[in-house]
């Protein structure tokens, strides 16, 4: 799958309801997915292929019913995201076990509903089998296309700039609901910007103010979903 039949895909998933445009109210409902349901590497949890090796490798799609009984592990140090570069898999230094298997980390699963009315923001989302008792945060972000090379998001906390509305923690069953309101609405995908929102969990059980922390070895992101482009909005509701 090259990158145009990528962010088609996407965009096809990411819209599962009508919504209005402009200045009528608009309401989005979505479902979040993890990489591999996407085509794209896993980014945040590793595994390892050859035990005691010390190495750690990111699964590809081909990968993924090879690993789903592996254990997984973060990394040793900070590692960028490329989600969609086929060498970016590794190896990388082995940091600490997570303590759950690929195929549980993969089981996660999330919906929210978005509403934006006179450019203030409302946003509902639930989420299951998510990291038992896992403190998690929520992002949204931004992505130039075509692709910048190194990769690289724009990321922020949903609601409040320093971080502290978006916290949230999954109870013992994985289970977690999020709410939060906002102004101004947040900025769809263009032609030259990727929007989204995607989730974190935190192996440490910290978080990190306005800023995601350690990609890979402390921060993981699960799950995500992309916003559509106006144009597309505007045929959904037809």
């Amino acid at each position: 799958m090259n990158k145009v039949e990528l962010l088609t895909t996407i965009a096809a998933i990411s819209i599962v309801a009508p919504m209005a445009v402009n200045a009528e109210p608009m309401t989005l409902d979505m479902e979040f997915v993890d990489h591999l349901r996407m085509e794209m590497i896993e980014q945040d949890v590793y595994v390892e292929r050859t035990a005691g090796s010390g190495e750690i490798f990111r699964v590809t799609v081909d990968e993924r019913e090879q690993y789903l009984d592996a254990p997984v592990f973060g990394t040793a140090g900070p590692v960028h995201h490329d989600p969609v570069n086929m060498e970016a898999n590794g190896p990388h230094t082995k940091g600490a076990p997570l303590g759950f298997t690929l195929g549980q980390w993969l089981a996660g699963t999330g919906k929210g509903s978005y509403r934006c009315e006179d450019n203030k923001a409302s946003f509902a989302a639930t989420f299951e089998n998510l990291v038992p008792d896992g403190v998690y945060t929520f992002w949204s972000f931004y992505l130039p296309t075509p692709f910048p090379e190194p990769f690289g998001t724009y990321d922020l906390p949903m609601g409040a700039r320093n971080g502290s509305e978006s916290v949230f923690t999954a109870d013992a069953k994985g289970y977690a609901a999020y709410n939060v309101t906002f102004e101004p609405c947040l900025q769809m995908t263009g032609s030259q910007l990727m929007a989204g929102m995607a989730i974190a969990y935190h192996s440490d059980g910290q978080t990190y103010g306005g800023t995601p922390g350690e990609f890979g070895n402390k921060t993981h992101v699960q799950l995500f979903t992309l916003l559509p482009k106006d144009e597309e909005i505007a045929v959904a509701s037809r």
